[in-house]
């Protein structure tokens, strides 16, 4: 468990810092050595007792000198080995240049010439996977999370320019009169409609749900991800000329051939993403009180499930929540059963912390918040009672043996070990598989076993004029990736309607 500084601790400490920096700046003598020796910049967080129980945001992002003294510890790279981690190629280096300046709007307007999401990249993206995992400060360290932390700089810089009112729209070119359709809007489905609209062609995203986002709106929690935010993104695209048609579920309202044939759309992007979830198959997963997290962070970050006195889907209320996986949607659903009311929160997991999938400061803060991790243990059944309601799970314990495929070592149960943990409620968070509707409902549109559309290098699909990414192209992936999956198919779909 991390230990808690204040926000004002945090900015005292800065404020030092910045002095003391500002003084090296002035005469001139700002070694490589220097900058390697700036401590780097904690993200200020609120207290974790309280915040384990609101859905405001826990991170609560730096403050200006923080970003300023954070930013000059960046070496600079001539070959920007960063920007190589990033799937959307986000000139790094040029962009934190401008926030060792006090440039606050120039580095976010050189963040937008590649990604026009920065506020919530800045937030979700896996950047000590990516840009920070190739920062040459971080390798110096021989640690990841000791590089120069790009994203909270990129969050940084979109939080000023939003709050400061300094948004300016993008530029959109000349109309075409080319129609495209983009199915989805999480972002592979933003990232296209604004690359394509920037081409001056004509763009509707079409939304299942009544709100517009995707994962972001339904997957990502508040207090990770505030959905003011991904509507003022979106709002963006509204005022570039893109069209939002919610309540629209392609392949029942309407298919992707009606679309192109009667519609008259010139081309068409899927960007569905991956919303199938996956489950465990064991007895007593039909008890009343297990939920896939999909189920469950939709009803509480799209429905609003947390305001009672509002919302209009129902709230399972539950003491005790066991969370079955080691993933990041594991960690926000074990941090959401808190905000709900539980009282005791367990995340069970068959590996160690080691090989979690999640990142580590979604990890750090369910510690922070009393989220109980069991590691090397697996549920084989859930109990339920004499009213079909779950009281708790039975268990394996395991122990780890040789590295499976994916170079992570493989657990391997342990006889004899089954025990049971008490519980009212299951939330099984094992990942989710590809909605099958689309490839049902478009004849000639090819996907693999799994359900993943298939595509060339280009993003383009078996079928003509049509292009799919993110998610129900990769599996279940992160928010950049689909991202910059987004950035190649759009890049494909306005060379074909040149």
């Amino acid at each position: 468990m991390s230990d808690y500084i204040s926000k004002e601790k945090l900015a005292e400490s800065a404020e030092k810092e910045y002095k003391l920096l500002q003084e090296k700046i002035s005469a001139g003598n700002l070694t490589p050595k220097d900058r390697m020796a700036i401590p780097q910049q904690e993200m200020p967080v609120a207290e974790p007792t309280a915040r384990a129980r609101l859905m405001s945001e826990v991170a609560l992002g730096y403050t200006k000198e923080q970003a300023v003294v954070e930013a000059n510890r960046c070496l600079q790279c001539k070959n920007a080995p960063c920007m190589k981690g990033c799937p959307v190629s986000v000139p790094i280096p040029s962009f934190i240049a401008e926030v060792a300046k006090g440039e606050f709007k120039k580095a976010v307007d050189i963040i937008k010439t590649t990604n026009l999401l920065p506020a919530i990249c800045g937030r979700v993206c896996p950047q000590e996977k990516q840009c920070q995992g190739q920062c040459t400060v971080g390798k110096t360290y021989k640690s990841a999370e000791k590089a120069v932390s790009i994203g909270r700089l990129e969050r940084f810089v979109a939080d000023y320019e939003r709050e400061n009112n300094l948004q300016t729209i993008p530029e959109v070119a000349k109309e075409t009169g080319k129609k495209v359709a983009i199915i989805g809007s999480g972002p592979a489905g933003l990232t296209v409609a604004a690359d394509v609209r920037r081409a001056g062609h004509s763009v509707t995203v079409f939304e299942a749900f009544h709100k517009a986002g995707g994962v972001m709106i339904y997957g990502i929690p508040e207090f990770r991800l505030p959905k003011a935010i991904v509507a003022k993104e979106i709002d963006m695209l509204k005022k570039m000329g893109v069209e939002f048609r919610t309540n629209f579920l392609v392949g029942r309202t309407g298919t992707l051939p009606q679309l192109l044939k009667e519609q008259g759309f010139d081309a068409a992007f899927i960007g569905t993403g991956a919303g199938l979830p996956k489950f465990m198959h064991i007895e007593g997963e039909n008890l009343i009180g297990v939920f896939s997290a999909n189920e469950y962070l939709t009803r509480a970050n799209l429905m609003k499930a947390y305001d009672r006195e509002h919302a209009d889907t129902p709230l399972y209320e539950a003491k005790h929540v066991v969370v079955c996986g080691g993933g990041n949607v594991a960690m926000d659903a074990a941090r959401m059963a808190y905000r709900l009311g539980a009282e005791k929160v367990d995340v069970i997991y068959r590996r160690t912390k080691n090989e979690m999938p999640a990142r580590r400061e979604e990890v750090a803060h369910a510690e922070e918040e009393g989220v109980n991790f069991r590691y090397l243990e697996n549920p084989v059944k859930i109990l339920g009672d004499e009213n079909g309601r779950v009281k708790g799970v039975t268990a394996l314990s395991y122990e780890l043996g040789e590295p499976d495929a994916s170079g992570r070592r493989s657990p391997v149960a342990i006889k004899g070990s089954e025990h049971d943990i008490d519980c009212d409620a299951v939330i099984v968070a094992l990942g989710n598989g590809s909605n099958p509707l689309m490839v049902r409902t478009t004849p000639g549109l090819n996907a693999d076993a799994k359900g993943h559309i298939t595509v060339d290098e280009n993003s383009k699909t078996s079928l003509d004029g049509v292009w799919a990414g993110g998610d129900i192209v990769l599996g279940a992936a992160t928010v950049i990736l689909a991202m910059g999956e987004g950035r190649k198919a759009a890049a494909g779909i306005n060379e074909y309607l040149a």
